[in-house]
Order: structure tokens, then sequence, then C-alpha cells
């Protein structure tokens, strides 16, 4: 999903694209989520069912966002 939102062309991330380089580097994005998954497994694999069902609806919210920049809904 990232990689298809990221080279969609879509001018809210081109612009988001532009930030995160000038802040975080070509590939800060990138980085950004994966310690955001990184964090949720490690605190998922030590029992917490709370993180594990936000980091769910984090995808799921992910995932709409995604359609509706692919499928010019935006």
């Amino acid at each position: 999903m990232h990689k298809a939102v990221a080279e969609s062309g879509h001018p809210f991330v081109e612009e988001s694209k532009r930030y995160f380089s000038r802040h975080f580097g070509p590939y800060g994005s990138y980085a950004i989520e994966l310690a955001l998954l990184i964090g949720a497994m490690w605190l998922a694999n030590a029992g917490s069912l709370a993180v594990s069902l936000l980091y769910a609806a984090y995808t799921a919210v992910n995932g709409v966002a995604t359609w509706m920049l692919l499928s010019n809904k935006t």
C-alpha cells in the first residue's frame, strides 16, 4: 500500500513526500512505518490486545485512505 500511494502522484502525497524528505531523508516515511510495525508487533507479543486492535484499526484506515487516493475519490 505504502509504495502504491507514494508513486500515485496525488498532490497531497507529493507535498508529504517533500516534507518527509526535508526532515527525515528520502526514506523517512518508510522508517516511520517500520518503527510503528515493529513497536506494535513487540507490544502484541508481550500480550497487549489493545495495541493489536489499535494497529489493526490504523491499518484499516490506511487501507481506506489508499483506496480513496488511488481511485481518485479525493
